[in-house]
């Protein structure tokens, strides 16, 4: 049989070049789309029997989809809002597990921890945080599975959480740590972007339980498994802190 051919490195090196440069021209068909595993395998060279290194071309190319779509990312890009008659009702509840393992945090006594490169590191209780600047949004989550719905949510701009805090905007990473044991990371320029929330409500209302009583990360511009619900601790760091789903292979980027 006759052996495949692939692509040197240099001419790959060539490929990835015209791919950066085409990319502002067909961002949301690039995005969505990418490179098929073929092209992957074309790229690399790798053995489709060989595991390891079919997982070492994936984890490169998630790599690259990463780089390239915090390229693309400006705090300039709003995602849609929409009307009240818009709200998806009743609004899905969606996680790891299922309904009778929804976290049931006690709201008298929680009191949320911060950590890492910031001034201040002491805790905030609910009252505090509900004291503190609130905005409302009507936007739709995107689910990486396919499905979508639009909700109402009010809360605390992150980004002006993050000055109340004295964090230092410099740092790469902000990780997050659930009361429901999940735990996902975003990067700077997503935390500041004018639309992440940390959000309090729901549709003008306390965040029930299944939506992340009693703080949920609010990100309408990134796929849902970017949003932690049950928050309790949020760290600044410069150390990649990866995330539930994305230490299993998911895009840790997660832009929608």
């Amino acid at each position: 049989m006759k052996k495949p051919t692939f692509l040197s490195s240099r001419d790959a090196e060539y490929l990835v070049k015209d791919a950066e440069k085409s990319v502002n021209a067909q961002r949301r068909h690039f995005l969505k789309q990418g490179l098929t595993l073929g092209g992957i395998m074309l790229l690399t060279g790798c053995d489709l029997s060989d595991n390891a290194s079919v997982e070492t071309a994936l984890s490169r190319m998630s790599r690259f989809n990463d780089r390239v779509q915090g390229f693309l990312f400006s705090d300039r890009h709003l995602a849609p809002e929409y009307t009240e008659s818009d709200i998806t009702r009743p609004f899905p509840f969606n996680a790891f597990y299922d309904r009778d393992q929804i976290p049931q945090v006690d709201g008298r006594d929680y009191l949320l921890a911060i950590r890492g490169l910031v001034r201040d590191t002491r805790s905030w209780s609910l009252p505090e945080l509900y004291r503190m600047q609130q905005v409302n949004q009507i936007t739709r989550h995107i689910c990486v599975e396919g499905w979508s719905a639009i909700g109402r949510w009010g809360g605390i701009p992150f980004r002006h959480f993050l000055q109340v805090i004295g964090a230092d905007t410099r740092a790469k990473y902000i990780s997050f740590r659930c009361a429901d044991d999940y735990y996902t990371s975003i990067d700077m320029a997503t935390a500041l972007h004018p639309q992440t929330l940390l959000a309090l409500t729901w549709d003008n209302q306390i965040l029930p339980p299944e939506y992340g009583y009693p703080m949920k990360l609010r990100i309408p511009t990134k796929l849902g498994y970017k949003n932690p619900k049950h928050i309790q601790v949020i760290e600044i760091t410069n150390r990649f802190p990866g995330g539930y789903w994305e230490d299993q292979g998911y895009n840790w980027f997660g832009g929608s």
